[in-house]
């Protein structure tokens, strides 16, 4: 490792193994393998060599004969390509969003719903579903707009009562105050849904997750959050293996320990808040992905976040597919996909930190 390598604010001792090249590669060699899998496999079975002559006649300046029909090109172009993007870039947000929690709060059972977005976002849907606003598309549909204005107001709700911590630890403080506002905000969706029960099975639609898209609308509307999101969690990763020393430690060391962990915990939620407001409520991505990284590639956030981003979206991908074909022409919400194998892991991640203790 190169002295260029280094973060100036960690010394030697803290400085863990970098990134692998073949660890990036699988990383890639996954979603590859994923996205590949959305695109082929469905009610409308097509041929891997037709799908990729025809990914390869998109291309500019490529003319390539797929041998593929109008339909069959249309189910490729508008439904299960902007499916599989749509996947990929929530998987990557949510998987990074809980890894960088667990650096910042230094805690292995963080996840991106720590400071209540879910509830929020599940509040500010339930209240567009009620009103009746449901019925736009992309950008002028009211339940994504409602579910990330939802989940913004939970966060800086958040911070306000956890700013108001006095003597506690600014940690525990602010993870105290998550789950207050998060109780909060669960309890008032639930006297909405209660007062309009009519509703109910849209809101649980959205509240167990999915990733059904209106052609590329929903991808326009959360790239810009994700692309500018991760790009900072990813550029304050090296400062998040000195906040493992704790904060005293950190600050003696030149880093600023508040600022990290405001912009890591800013750029984390506001991503998190923008693909739940299109994917809704999807669990344990945040978990399961980054202690996956951490028990096979190490613990340092050097590595672990740039490959949660890869394998956070092929994960995503693969749960979707599952839950297209489990019980086919039904779909399976992706939220239960996901619960099915978040719960056994979480019981998993809590027996290996007590035998780590």
């Amino acid at each position: 490792m190169t002295n260029q390598d280094r973060s100036p604010e960690v010394p030697d001792r803290l400085q863990p193994a970098g990134l692998r090249s073949w660890w990036v590669a699988t990383g890639v060699a996954a979603v590859v393998a994923a996205s590949l899998a959305g695109l082929v496999m469905g009610p409308a079975s097509l041929g891997v060599g037709e799908v990729l002559r025809e990914l390869v006649d998109g291309l500019p300046l490529v003319d390539v004969d797929s041998g593929l029909g109008v339909r069959q090109k249309a189910i490729i172009w508008e439904i299960r390509l902007p499916r599989v993007v749509l996947g990929l870039m929530v998987g990557a947000m949510l998987g990074t969003a809980g890894g960088a929690y667990q650096g910042v709060f230094r805690n292995p059972l963080a996840d991106p719903y720590l400071l209540g977005v879910a509830a929020g976002a599940g509040f500010g849907a339930t209240t567009a579903i009620v009103a009746g606003l449901g019925d736009g598309i992309g950008v002028f549909d009211a339940v994504p707009m409602m579910a990330f204005a939802g989940a913004l107001a939970a966060v800086a709700l958040t911070y306000l009562v956890g700013s108001a911590g006095g003597r506690l630890d600014p940690v525990t403080s602010l993870i105290l105050a998550g789950v207050a506002v998060a109780s909060f905000f669960t309890a008032v969706q639930t006297f909405v849904q209660q007062r309009n029960s009519e509703t109910i099975r849209q809101v649980y639609f959205f509240v167990l997750g999915q990733l059904r898209t209106a052609g590329w609308n929903e991808v326009l509307l959360i790239t810009p959050y994700v692309v500018v999101c991760l790009t900072i969690i990813l550029l304050v990763r090296r400062r998040m293996d000195a906040l493992g020393v704790g904060d005293e430690e950190a600050g003696s060391l030149g880093l600023d320990v508040r600022r990290v962990r405001l912009v890591t915990v800013l750029a984390a939620s506001l991503g998190t808040a923008a693909v739940v407001s299109v994917s809704g409520l999807i669990g344990f991505v945040g978990i399961i992905v980054p202690h996956t990284i951490r028990l096979l590639f190490g613990s340092s956030y050097r590595v672990i976040l740039p490959l949660t981003v890869l394998f956070g979206g092929a994960f995503m991908v693969a749960a979707d597919l599952v839950a297209r074909l489990a019980l086919q022409p039904a779909e399976i919400p992706i939220g239960v996909v996901t619960a099915f194998l978040g719960a056994p892991f979480f019981v998993l991640i809590l027996r290996t930190t007590r035998g780590t203790r």
